[in-house]
């Protein structure tokens, strides 16, 4: 984790499509990003997002919490690629049983 600020390395950019936004996230996800994931996913009036995490290289508490408020806002709607390090921390944290996840 960066120590000095947001990961150079971070984007969260957003592509909508129909009603869905699709959401491809890189870098470190921590208390510095997580409301930019968040606000990718939620600048348009979408009913689904999908979240390809694959280039994720860290994700905390932070981003985990932003991750269960889409959960609530998107319901069945969402979908979620985790890298492995997302994966991991969300088996460690007990969500690694939720529907919206999913395999890469």
């Amino acid at each position: 984790m960066d120590q000095e600020g947001v990961d150079p390395n971070f984007t969260a950019t957003g592509v909508v499509s129909a009603d869905r936004v699709v959401v491809t996230v890189t870098g470190e996800v921590d208390m510095s990003t997580a409301d930019a994931m968040y606000q990718a996913a939620t600048k348009d009036n979408t009913s689904a997002a999908t979240l390809d995490l694959r280039e994720v290289t860290f994700f905390d508490s932070a981003a985990i919490h932003a991750l269960l408020q889409l959960a609530d806002r998107f319901g069945e709607g969402l979908v979620v690629h985790p890298s492995a390090q997302v994966r991991r921390v969300l088996e460690i944290s007990g969500l690694s049983t939720q529907p919206w996840l999913k395999e890469r």
